[in-house]
């Protein structure tokens, strides 16, 4: 139904176009002909232009659907928040344009190009001053609304403070499951440069990098559509020939907040220039069961290890446990005594030694 009215409305649209047309070229009088034959000319050319707005239909349909999911998948990319201080920036900009204008209204020609590029200039200056200093505006606001007088700076930065996303912790995954059991609070910030090293990973010939990369993308489009925490796109950039690690820790340094990364490099870095991080690894390692010495524990030997007679079992959580003597052991279930841990940024090991064999291998 929808179709068939489209065909229409585009059909009397391409008649009356021809129509006039027709009425034009008859009134330059450049043939000579009757009023009869000027009429049926203009007919026909109404009925041709009708005709082929009717066949291009389909054409100008499917352009139009482009043209509004283009549109609709570039307007994803801002938050609420931006669209309203965008559109309210880009009206105040008009007010002003407007005002601006009026001296120039009695100048025929140039006072209509003047207006127009004045419009144009102010619109443009609105939407991005109101979208670039929104923090300025909306943060200090929400602050008050939500805390009044806080007891102290620190806790309120501490409340507010932004989640900046790096490209390793949204391809690794885990922030989604973390996001969900809601011990993530706040505002989750995606750059743009980021989103544009994970498209130029999700493009890459490699399929491994490609794989990596459209994981990435996933999980932004879990976190987004099933609005577990707020997430918001920062369209701010600092130049393509910096780092994506230097952008990172300078918003972070501008908007207040921390850097979520499990990059081990990008930690150390940010710790030198004063910047919070929030590692996934450390997380990861924090929550681990904690074992200590003297301990027995039931181990699955799968491999050997890098010293001579030293066997490796892993827990189910991926901890490497190193046992003394247990080379002589790989494939067989056995019950290990824990001699000591060793605790790093980039894991945790244990060592351990033989105490017997699950089928009564004895030691």
């Amino acid at each position: 139904m929808l179709d068939k009215l489209l065909r229409g409305i585009l059909t009397i649209i391409g008649i009356s176009i021809g129509v006039f047309i027709g009425i034009i070229v008859n009134g330059m009088d450049l043939f000579s002909i009757t009023s009869f034959q000027s009429t049926i000319i203009i007919i026909i050319i109404g009925l041709i232009f009708g005709i082929i707005l009717y066949i291009l239909t389909p054409k100008f349909k499917k352009l139009g659907l482009n043209i509004v999911g283009a549109f609709e998948k570039e307007l994803l990319k801002f938050s609420t928040s931006d669209i309203i201080l965008g559109s309210a920036g880009l009206i105040v900009g008009f007010v002003i344009a407007f005002l601006i204008s009026q001296p120039f209204n009695n100048i025929k020609y140039v006072g209509t190009a003047i207006s127009v590029l004045l419009y144009l200039l102010f619109g443009y200056l609105g939407l991005k001053i109101a979208t670039r200093k929104k923090d300025d505006v909306i943060l200090p606001i929400f602050r008050k609304q939500q805390t009044g007088k806080s007891k102290s700076d620190k806790n309120q930065k501490s409340l507010f403070s932004p989640k900046i996303l790096d490209t390793s912790v949204i391809i690794d995954g885990r922030i989604a499951d973390i996001c969900k059991t809601g011990f993530i609070e706040g505002t989750l910030v995606i750059p743009e440069f980021v989103l544009k090293e994970l498209r130029h990973i999700a493009d890459s010939s490699d399929s491994l990098k490609r794989n990596r990369g459209r994981r990435g993308l996933d999980i932004l489009n879990i976190l987004q559509k099933e609005k577990i925490v707020d997430v918001i796109i920062e369209s701010k950039d600092y130049g393509e020939n910096i780092e994506v690690d230097v952008k990172l820790l300078k918003l972070a340094q501008e908007l207040g907040g921390k850097v979520l990364t499990n990059d081990f490099n990008l930690n150390k870095v940010a710790e030198f220039q004063g910047v919070e991080v929030l590692n996934i690894n450390e997380l990861a390692n924090a929550i681990k069961p904690v074992v200590l010495p003297g301990e027995e524990m039931n181990v699955t030997i799968v491999k050997d290890g890098k010293e001579s007679g030293q066997g490796l079992a892993y827990l189910d959580d991926g901890t490497m446990i190193v046992i003394e003597g247990g080379k002589k052991c790989i494939g067989d279930t056995a019950i290990v005594t824990v001699t000591s841990v060793l605790q790093t940024a980039a894991g945790r090991m244990i060592f351990a030694k033989l105490k017997n064999i699950v089928n009564n291998k004895a030691v």
